[in-house]
């Protein structure tokens, strides 16, 4: 009974982690048609900040949920403002600034705080289930993701700031015809895609600790994530991550970490041969 409560357990942090790590990266995509390479990076960045202040003595939760967001954002919108914002409709070069764009942060946060992995250690305590435990920040996390969700479908269903942002990406000119800037609408998105991400960093930064190059965990299955989702942005980044996250859970459990994200790739891969438009294209008359 304990096993049984423990995979259930882990199925569900892995349908939470997938949905945590892509939601940014599915803002930026389906919003933008902007295919961000510098993605992982900006986790990197969140999980950074939240460690570094944390450090210096801030509480755990401000670095995460207050810090890490908005030190992001701010990049984010550097970024947008200096790089992206000329490249809007040529996928090809959004695409090579955007790695260049990785690149450069990996060398920069290399330079300034090394190759050691930093980190801090998770709050909350455990939960002990037999001869298992868990950790109650796992849950959190859980919850949190959830909360993210929800509030990120209120944002984009319920707001004028949500309207703006889902009419200048269904037609930019026709929205600029009737008084929406889209480049403002375009760089207030990006910035909340990277806040979105940066805080997925400085949630996960507990579990993982960070190192530069730590983007590259997080970045391929972020990417499968989204492109199998689909159009609807955040439904179908879910459906996706409830389809793939117990595939990985599941095979990382009874075999390895390293056959359950391989089994990932392989299901996703799957999941476009059956649903080339996306898993979302089914509910939303894309197909």
């Amino acid at each position: 009974m304990d096993q049984i409560m423990i995979m259930g357990y882990t199925v569900i942090y892995s349908v939470a982690l997938l949905t945590l790590i892509s939601l940014g990266l599915a803002l930026i995509f389906g919003m933008m048609g902007v295919i961000n390479f510098a993605h992982g990076e900006f986790l990197m960045l969140g999980g950074y900040a939240a460690v570094m202040a944390s450090h210096a003595g801030m509480n755990i939760w401000l670095a995460m949920l207050v810090v890490a967001p908005l030190s992001v954002a701010v990049i984010g919108a550097l970024a947008e403002r200096i790089l992206i914002r000329r490249l809007y409709g040529n996928v090809v070069m959004t695409m090579l600034a955007t790695w260049g764009l990785s690149l450069f942060l990996i060398g920069l946060i290399t330079t300034i705080f090394g190759t050691a992995t930093t980190g801090v250690s998770a709050p909350l305590g455990k939960i002990s289930f037999g001869i298992y435990s868990i950790g109650v920040y796992q849950l959190a996390i859980v919850g949190l993701t959830v909360s993210m969700v929800l509030g990120l479908l209120y944002v984009l269903h319920r707001t004028t700031f949500g309207l703006v942002m889902r009419a200048t990406m269904r037609n930019r000119e026709t929205a600029a015809s009737i008084g929406i800037d889209p480049r403002r609408t375009y760089a207030m998105t990006f910035m909340l895609g990277a806040a979105i991400s940066g805080l997925a960093g400085g949630l996960l930064a507990p579990l993982s600790g960070v190192i530069p190059t730590i983007g590259a965990a997080y970045i391929a299955r972020a990417f499968v994530t989204v492109v199998a989702g689909g159009p609807a942005l955040v439904s179908g980044v879910v459906a996706t991550a409830g389809l793939l996250g117990p595939i990985e859970a599941v095979l990382s459990y009874l075999a390895s970490p390293v056959v359950g994200q391989a089994s990932l790739l392989l299901a996703a891969i799957v999941l476009l041969r059956v649903f080339p438009k996306g898993l979302s294209a089914r509910w939303t008359g894309s197909e």
